[in-house]
């Protein structure tokens, strides 16, 4: 437990390095910033991957058994996220404005809960369950992403003539870099919403029981989807668009970080 803590604070060291240059580099418009945010931002996830596989071997399964576990892999998926898109489309380096600092978050919030060992349920010893658990992270990550480049978007429309604003994608392509991660998150999540209802129909003899977690999932399931069908057949864009993609996300982020920790639920075994 002493090196999973030691490497988590390693982690968090370059977490918080990295969130400290975008912060600088957007705010005080040097580009040069962004280099060493996003090195800092790929040096952390060696440590934290690092603590991640130790707690692995201690408790016998993976991180999705309590809050410590799901915030903490919650994290690493949506940076290394965050690093892969960035390194294939050098343009959404600027997102990391936001993906950082959320990121840091979970994983500070995580190490804030009690890391005590969880043995898994019968319930949860399913292939379901992890195809769930994996498509919901990577939806996670899809979905930060995108309200990255919404944000920018609003930042970019409010100071075009801002030198360094001038260098980010332009508005076109900060709308439809946030048009298609939700896209490719919205299809996530569908999967993460079909493997648990077949999960739960393996657990408890039903594939839909009107839980709190479920409910919350198909709410923010509907407005993404209506998100991109307003886009797609109505021709949503810029800024209203952007702004309907952040209240989206203030509804995912409630559904994923709120409700499996204040609502007592089935889901309850996972999250407690």
């Amino acid at each position: 437990m002493e090196q999973q803590i030691i490497f988590n604070w390693i982690a968090i060291v370059f977490y918080v390095s990295s969130t400290v240059f975008f912060a600088y580099g957007v705010s005080f418009q040097r580009e040069k910033a962004l280099k060493p945010a996003m090195i800092t931002a790929l040096l952390g996830l060696i440590p934290h991957a690092i603590s991640i596989v130790i707690r692995w071997q201690i408790t016998g399964h993976g991180p999705y058994m309590a809050k410590y576990e799901v915030l903490s892999s919650n994290a690493w998926v949506t940076i290394f996220f965050f690093v892969m898109a960035s390194w294939k489309i050098p343009r959404l380096r600027h997102t990391g404005l936001i993906v950082m600092p959320l990121s840091f978050l979970m994983r500070g919030c995580g190490l804030l809960t009690d890391p005590g060992i969880r043995k898994l349920p019968p319930t949860l010893k399913s292939g379901w369950l992890i195809l769930h658990v994996v498509f919901a992270k990577v939806s996670t990550g899809a979905v930060i992403i995108a309200l990255g480049t919404s944000v920018l978007y609003l930042l970019k429309g409010k100071k075009a003539e801002n030198e360094f604003y001038r260098r980010l994608p332009s508005l076109e392509a900060l709308d439809e870099f946030s048009y298609k991660f939700i896209g490719f998150g919205f299809i996530f999540w569908s999967i993460t919403v079909a493997a648990g209802a077949i999960w739960a129909n393996e657990a408890w003899g039903k594939y839909w029981s009107w839980d709190p977690i479920e409910t919350w999932s198909l709410i923010t399931w509907l407005l993404y989807g209506l998100y991109l069908h307003l886009r797609f057949f109505f021709r949503w864009k810029g800024s209203q668009a952007a702004w309907m993609l952040i209240v989206c996300f203030i509804f995912s982020a409630v559904t994923i970080f709120v409700i499996p920790f204040v609502i007592e639920s089935l889901h309850a075994e996972y999250f407690r």
